[in-house]
């Protein structure tokens, strides 16, 4: 699976605060992930992070004439 720093990750499961989003911080054996409705941050296994994605958003990589409206 191609997830990447910045990445927000939809998952199958909801955190105990309710939402389902979580901001990828570090990748690797391990991932570190941002809950984006509360905040909280934790580690979990790359295997346990892949197995309850249920989808990905990208950050988009703007052009640089599009900024500034060219």
């Amino acid at each position: 699976m191609d997830i990447k720093v910045g990445d927000i990750l939809t998952m199958k499961k909801p955190h105990p605060c309710g939402s389902n989003r979580w901001q990828v911080l570090r990748i690797g054996a391990d991932f570190r992930l941002k809950c984006l409705g509360c905040g909280r941050e934790i580690m979990t296994t790359r295997v346990k992070a892949e197995r309850g994605v249920r989808g990905i958003e990208r950050e988009r990589k703007s052009i640089e004439g599009e900024e500034k409206g060219e």
